[in-house]
């Protein structure tokens, strides 16, 4: 049975969630999309009317505003809710799923505004409150946090009797022409890389230098060929820790160019990734704040940006008494995503897979009280469906 869906975020991703919803009428009665700035949401509507022939409502909705986001939800009518706001407003957006008796999906795990701490106890906490009130909660239905969870789940069920290493690697080889610009929200972009990193291995975490050079690995991807990559902590890494089986270790690396780093570094020396407040004429302003309205808006990035992303977990293990090594991943090219959604690779792979997560849980496949990982359900639907909505993956078996 088909459900009202409701979306908040009308950044990037929240344009393809919208798109893809719109494009699923199996699984999504009605779609409505809402922001701060609703003329945001009217310009997304105009596109996905053009594109699907489909109309969907739009609204203004303040997402840190439980109550007014429980009004919106009721006047509505909505059944499922498609977070893809800023990660500081999980936590009042799944209070507001609670009090109107909805379902909740995400794509990225909570951090505080003025903590730069990425984990998944705050959201965890809300597992019991969900299952209580029958209602379910999936994190990090995005890429990665997201497809590579069920990528991990997928080798579990079926291409590995056991799995002792994984590592999550993230390539985007586009060119969007710009000096310097983040592919999506540069405050939540450069506060995730500006962090020590971090990795799981024989049960205890390890920490790194940020983007630490001696860690950096030239990694052979498919289609993009040698890309340097970098260690870093990532949200995914501490769920899939804990549900995987037998693991031994578990890392995420992502590539920067040098140019990317060089901008990184300067602007991290002059203090501009700063997430403190500071005084400036009378004002107080939190320079990554500032410096996001400097950048490109990542959804301004589409039409000019060109190349492919690669993005995949390389899986050790044993299958039936012998040693196995594979690849599972996806690519992504970033003008084939404009010219069917109007959105660079980056927005599309986060929005496609928060769409799919949407649908697992309007069509029933997904659909269990309490609060859960994306890999702690049945990676076989959401496989079937990434083959069908444009998220195509390969499995690339590798020399043990």
């Amino acid at each position: 049975m088909s459900k009202k869906v409701l979306i908040i975020g009308a950044g990037g991703v929240g344009n393809v969630v919208a798109h893809k919803c719109a494009m699923n009428t199996e699984a999504f009665s009605e779609v409505m999309l809402a922001s701060r700035n609703e003329n945001k949401c009217k310009a997304i509507a105009a596109d996905v009317k053009q594109a699907t022939g489909r109309t969907i409502k739009t609204a203004a909705v303040d997402a840190d505003d439980v109550k007014a986001t429980v009004a919106l939800i009721k006047s509505f009518g909505a059944e499922l809710l498609i977070n893809v706001a800023l990660p500081y407003q999980d936590l009042p957006l799944m209070d507001a799923c609670l009090h109107a008796g909805i379902h909740y999906v995400d794509t990225a795990n909570y951090e505080p505004p003025h903590l730069a701490k990425f984990e998944y106890s705050w959201q965890w906490a809300y597992r019991e409150r969900f299952e209580k009130a029958g209602l379910m909660a999936l994190l990090g239905s995005g890429f990665d946090p997201g497809v590579t969870n069920v990528f991990c789940a997928y080798a579990q069920k079926h291409l590995f009797d056991t799995i002792d290493t994984i590592d999550i690697m993230d390539a985007n080889a586009g060119d969007h022409g710009h000096p310097f610009a983040t592919n999506f929200n540069p405050e939540i972009n450069i506060r995730e890389i500006t962090q020590r990193g971090r990795y799981w291995e024989k049960g205890e975490w390890k920490e790194t230098e940020p983007l630490d050079p001696k860690l950096r690995v030239d990694y052979n991807y498919p289609v993009l060929g040698p890309k340097p990559s970098y260690l870093l902590f990532h949200e995914e890494l501490e769920s899939l820790a804990k549900n995987i089986k037998g693991l031994k270790r578990i890392r995420f690396f992502m590539t920067f160019s040098d140019n990317y780093l060089n901008h990184l570094k300067v602007l991290q020396n002059v203090g501009m990734t700063r997430i403190d407040p500071v005084e400036f004429q009378g004002h107080s302003i939190v320079p990554i704040q500032f410096l996001k309205a400097l950048l490109p808006d990542p959804a301004s990035l589409g039409p000019r940006t060109k190349g492919k992303t690669c993005i995949g977990c390389e899986i050790t293990g044993t299958k039936n008494g012998k040693p196995r090594k594979v690849f599972i991943y996806n690519v992504c090219d970033h003008q084939e995503c404009y010219a069917e959604v109007k959105s660079q690779a980056i927005s599309y792979t986060t929005g496609v897979p928060a769409a799919i997560g949407g649908a697992m849980l309007a069509t029933g496949k997904w659909l269990k009280p309490g609060v859960w990982n994306m890999e702690e359900c049945d990676p076989d639907p959401f496989m079937d469906e990434l083959n069908k909505r444009g998220l195509p993956w390969q499995i690339q078996e590798l020399p043990v």
